[in-house]
């Protein structure tokens, strides 16, 4: 086949570029995006930071400013550092409910992959009584809403004795329905049997090729999972706000103490709110190309 370059000597341009798309449909099919998809999803991307843009600004304000102007100018103002020492000097307990939340967070990420892997293992490759009525079971639970179990939780953790402190939190999120429904599909597909086979006959125990095997195939799921947990945990108001309350917060519910009974001082809350963000995005701009490699590398050809 004659090359691009024979080809743009001997055709000119137009030829060549033609050569060139038919040698891309060749070798794989793909085509580079082109300039409507790249302003498709320019204003995606404007359209979900828009918010957090909004909140910044505010956090860039004054009360007075924002009393008189809701929506402030483009350009943000000179107040954000006063109002984040303002939200580190409200008597919050800042620091101590971003230690809380990045303890949640960290064990019930970790708790989740383990224990949702672990379940999707034995529901993808095990074969034992009952499985798939079962697995529906536990697909099932995802339709009932969160706050039908709240009260009933609320006086088991009373019982326990464990009302205000982080174990509360913890342990009801430590494995979900969705973490074990995600595991399971993804292990359906990725993990062979043979590889299970194998390790079985190289003397592996059950719990061995849990290990060697099967979790090392799940690293692209279990990263997203845990990704998606840690946001879940960081993000969750509701039940820490009724099991922990002011006394030992985590940060969602350390910000909700900066509304006054009579006023609310949008300024200190959207600083707080930024602040509150900022791991989160930090998070999103180490581990976002290594999930998306992860993925890509863990993708299964049919």
């Amino acid at each position: 086949m004659t090359s691009v370059a024979t080809t743009h000597q001997l055709a000119g341009k137009g030829a060549a570029r033609a050569a060139a798309r038919r040698r891309d449909r060749m070798e794989g099919g793909l085509r580079r995006p082109g300039w409507v998809t790249y302003t498709l999803l320019s204003l995606v991307v404007l359209i979900s930071a828009l918010p957090l843009y909004y909140a910044f600004l505010l956090s860039t304000s004054t009360a007075g400013d924002i009393a008189r102007n809701p929506i402030p100018s483009l350009v943000p103002q000179g107040h954000f550092f006063e109002n984040v020492n303002r939200v580190l000097t409200a008597g919050i307990g800042f620091w101590q409910a971003m230690a809380n939340s990045v303890i949640v967070s960290v064990v019930t990420a970790v708790a989740v992959v383990f224990f949702s892997t672990l379940a999707g293992y034995a529901f993808a490759k095990l074969r034992f009584r009952g499985r798939n009525g079962l697995l529906a079971f536990v697909i099932g639970t995802m339709a009932v809403p969160t706050q039908l179990g709240v009260i009933p939780l609320f006086i088991v953790m009373s019982k326990l004795g464990w009302t205000g402190k982080l174990i509360a939190v913890i342990v009801p999120a430590m494995v979900t329905a969705f973490g074990v429904f995600w595991m399971t599909q993804y292990l359906s597909e990725a993990l062979p049997y043979e590889l299970i086979e194998a390790a079985r006959v190289d003397g592996c125990s059950m719990i061995r090729t849990f290990w060697h095997v099967a979790l090392p195939a799940a690293r692209p799921a279990a990263a997203m999972l845990a990704l998606f947990t840690f946001v879940g945990s960081w993000t969750n108001f509701f039940w820490p706000f009724i099991v922990l309350g002011s006394s030992n917060p985590t940060l969602p519910v350390a910000l909700q103490l900066l509304q006054a009974s009579y006023f609310k001082d949008m300024s200190l809350i959207m600083a707080g709110v930024v602040l509150a963000t900022l791991p989160l995005l930090a998070l999103f701009a180490v581990a976002g190309r290594h999930l998306v490699s992860g993925i890509m590398a863990g993708a299964v050809k049919g």
